[in-house]
């Protein structure tokens, strides 16, 4: 990437997931890795900084999740969206299996690294949460549903600062909101609501 990777304070590390990006979900353990696409995912808690994601059983990410206790989000952008549809549309274990390499190989992505170790961090995108699992077995298991303590958030700050999202001029970098079937959503422009008087609008 063009620009490095900026810090984002722990207490401003839910509003990177605030829009409701889709991510992508990393995870490295015993000298393999991965990464999956996942829409549904979500901040949780403030302080300290908490979010969940799901992860469904069939997936190799989770499988490395459960067995390091740690995971990273990566938002991607407008320009990675065919990147992203593979990823959620292939298997991990497959391309091990049958071709030797994983994910990251096959497609040609750079992983780069965090503060917290983590996991692998998607090289494009424009947030990264560095997660530690916070076990729910009961939930894990019901649900699917894992959840994580950030343990570091970073930011490209071209179109992230001072804990606001700013995309103008950067249309590449906008974030994605799948729908389903490979349909996304781009995420629009900025626009600051304004206070009101009580009854303005009328009504009882």
């Amino acid at each position: 990437m063009n620009e490095p990777l900026h810090s984002v304070p722990l207490e401003r590390a839910y509003r990177l997931l605030n829009p409701g990006p889709t991510v992508l979900v990393s995870a490295a353990h015993g000298g393999m890795r991965n990464v999956m696409a996942a829409a549904w995912a979500m901040p949780l808690d403030f302080e300290p900084p908490k979010v969940a994601v799901v992860l469904d059983k069939a997936t190799w990410t989770r499988e490395l999740v459960e067995a390091s206790g740690h995971f990273v989000l990566s938002v991607p952008t407008r320009a990675q969206i065919d990147l992203v549809q593979a990823l959620g549309t292939t298997s991990g274990k497959t391309f091990q299996e049958q071709e030797g390499r994983d994910k990251f190989t096959a497609f040609g992505i750079e992983a780069l690294e965090g503060r917290a170790n983590a996991g692998p961090l998607v090289d494009g995108c424009v947030a990264w949460l560095e997660c530690r699992l916070l076990r729910e077995p009961a939930n894990e298991q019901r649900y699917d549903l894992f959840l994580g303590e950030v343990l570091a958030a970073h930011a490209d700050p071209r179109v992230f600062s001072e804990g606001r999202w700013h995309f103008d001029g950067h249309d590449e970098l906008r974030t994605l909101h799948h729908v389903a079937g490979g349909h996304f959503l781009i995420i629009g422009d900025a626009q600051d609501a304004r206070p009101l008087a009580p009854g303005e609008l009328g009504g009882g």
